[in-house]
């Protein structure tokens, strides 16, 4: 019979919980994916580690509401203010996506009071990729 091999720092022993409410975060990165039919908001340190995230979706918008300016405003609006407590003070902002929440999104991270260093756009564009579907013929 194999022995259970025991695990270091596990729920159990609070170690976890008690590890991230002391990491101070003083700048990070707000990544904003804005679709047709969601906003996804992600907040990461400088070296891409995922501090808190939120979608419209998770906000509890269903169905065609999750794609609406209002749902991204709300998603940004509750990634931001967990890491406002944990003392972020300054950002980057990356956007990508075509969606209706880009500038929704931006507007509630511009009022959350966190100072944003630059705007980027980081939408990927083909530079001729692949080849589009043949057309439809009705």
């Amino acid at each position: 019979m194999a022995k259970p091999i025991p695990r270091i720092g596990s729920r159990r022993n609070g170690r976890i919980s008690s590890r991230k409410s002391t990491r101070r975060i003083p700048k990070g990165v707000i990544h904003v994916q804005a679709s047709f039919n969601n906003t996804i908001v992600t907040v990461t340190d400088v070296r891409g580690r995922v501090i808190s995230w939120s979608s419209a979706g998770t906000c509890g918008f269903k169905g065609t509401r999750r794609g609406t300016p209002f749902a991204a405003q709300t998603a940004a609006g509750n990634a931001i203010r967990a890491v406002v407590d944990q003392g972020m003070q300054r950002a980057e902002v990356m956007i990508k996506g075509p969606g209706l929440g880009r500038d929704a999104a931006l507007r509630a991270i511009r009022r959350s009071g966190i100072l944003l260093s630059f705007i980027r756009d980081v939408t990927p564009m083909p530079h001729n990729g692949c080849r589009p579907p043949k057309k439809r013929r009705v």
